[in-house]
């Protein structure tokens, strides 16, 4: 089997379960595939999970909180299980989509993938814990959206990890924080989840920045701090000066600079 048809038949398989086994499986022999690097990569009409997932509009999933409550966890988890799930294709998006690259390049993303596989399972755990499974609450499809959004390749590195994976670094402690008043012994499962979650995605982001800077340098582009607000603001209008807080700290460690944290933030920060 050739490398780029295995990541597509993976990316389309719809069960969580499926695509995770299939993923680690991938994971293990990826390196002996050969790699057909002509051929063109499709643009996916639907996300994977919308055969097994509700999709709505984003005003119409249910709201994250009341996590003091069975109910309001479960939702909580889902939203955070949907994430990883949408996280594991983007990663096996980047690898099948963008041909000609260093081997490097598809080594990163497929351990990305592998991570956000793990990061599932945990959660999902945790989800079947409390008696739910991934697809009891409805879900929206931004991450997907994104992901079409951005098929140019310096968009995507900055769109997914340098934009939305970033974001997550600074909601996720937020999040910890909220459950942190609750000192029963799930919910600091839940905190510890996220902890692992957290930490990992700095490298996530990293590897991002990682592509998006070899990218810009190949074309010649020097001033990557505008190029990367542009690539962000046409596609997420109102980006600059929109963010309430900032994990400083995640963000320098996943490659941003002061200059772009400073930016990002709604009121002066203390980067430096």
């Amino acid at each position: 089997m050739e490398f780029f048809d295995m990541l597509e038949r993976i990316i389309l398989l719809a069960d969580p379960y499926e695509k995770i086994a299939a993923c680690e499986e991938f994971g293990k022999a990826y390196k002996e595939l050969p790699k057909e690097h002509t051929k063109s990569a499709k643009i996916f009409d639907m996300p994977s999970y919308a055969a097994i997932c509700t999709v709505v509009d984003p005003k119409d999933v249910p709201r994250r909180s009341r996590f003091g409550t069975k109910e309001g966890r479960a939702v909580l988890l889902h939203a955070i299980a949907h994430i990883e799930y949408s996280a594991i294709d983007l990663a096996l998006d980047a690898a099948y989509r963008y041909r000609g690259m260093p081997e490097e390049f598809y080594a990163d993303w497929i351990e990305v993938a592998l991570d956000e596989c793990r990061h599932f399972r945990m959660i999902d755990a945790l989800l079947h814990e409390l008696g739910y499974k991934y697809g009891d609450f409805p879900v929206h499809q931004g991450l997907f959206d994104a992901a079409r959004a951005s098929l140019d390749f310096i968009d995507r590195m900055c769109v997914v990890p340098r934009y939305l994976e970033a974001n997550g670094l600074d909601a996720n402690p937020k999040i910890i924080a909220k459950l942190e008043k609750f000192h029963d012994p799930f919910a600091a499962k839940m905190r510890e989840a996220l902890q692992i979650i957290l930490d990992e995605e700095v490298g996530h982001v990293q590897k991002g920045d990682k592509w998006f800077r070899w990218a810009c340098e190949k074309e010649g582009i020097e001033d990557m701090v505008s190029e990367y607000f542009a690539r962000v603001e046409r596609i997420y209008p109102g980006t600059i000066h929109s963010k309430q807080q900032i994990n400083i700290t995640a963000r320098k460690a996943a490659g941003f600079s002061c200059a772009e944290i400073e930016m990002l933030a709604k009121e002066k920060v203390r980067c430096g």
